[in-house]
């Protein structure tokens, strides 16, 4: 496996454990439809949460966060709707990014809730 895709493994797996420590069920990890793919579903008090992990080594190109492009926020949208779809659920959903960097042996995540919202 390329680097990268060892370090973004890592940062899903550490947003996951993250997000279970906060009380949320995980229901999916790397979910795809098409080409199009949900780094992590989770519940939460009855909200469905579409989770973008953006994982770096270090903050010199900027924030991890800044790297959900609209682009990026479209296909996600996409895909919820065909799990929403796929699983025929009425619920509330929300779009989260966890941002998760490793550099130094440490580990930091930030998680921000309801970070982008779909558009009609």
């Amino acid at each position: 496996m390329a680097e990268h895709n060892e370090l973004g493994k890592s940062g899903e797996d550490h947003a996951s454990e993250y997000l279970a420590a906060k009380g949320y069920s995980i229901l999916e990890r790397n979910w795809r439809h098409k080409n199009d793919e949900i780094d992590i579903i989770a519940m939460k008090s009855g909200i469905l949460i579409f989770a973008e992990v953006k994982t770096r080594s270090s903050l010199y190109f900027g924030e991890p966060q800044l790297f959900v492009t609209k682009k990026k926020q479209k296909l996600t949208i996409r895909a919820a709707n065909a799990y929403i779809h796929a699983h025929n659920l009425d619920l509330e959903a929300r779009f989260d990014i966890i941002s998760v960097l490793i550099a130094n042996g440490k580990v930091s995540i930030s998680h921000i809730e309801d970070a982008y919202y779909p558009t009609l």
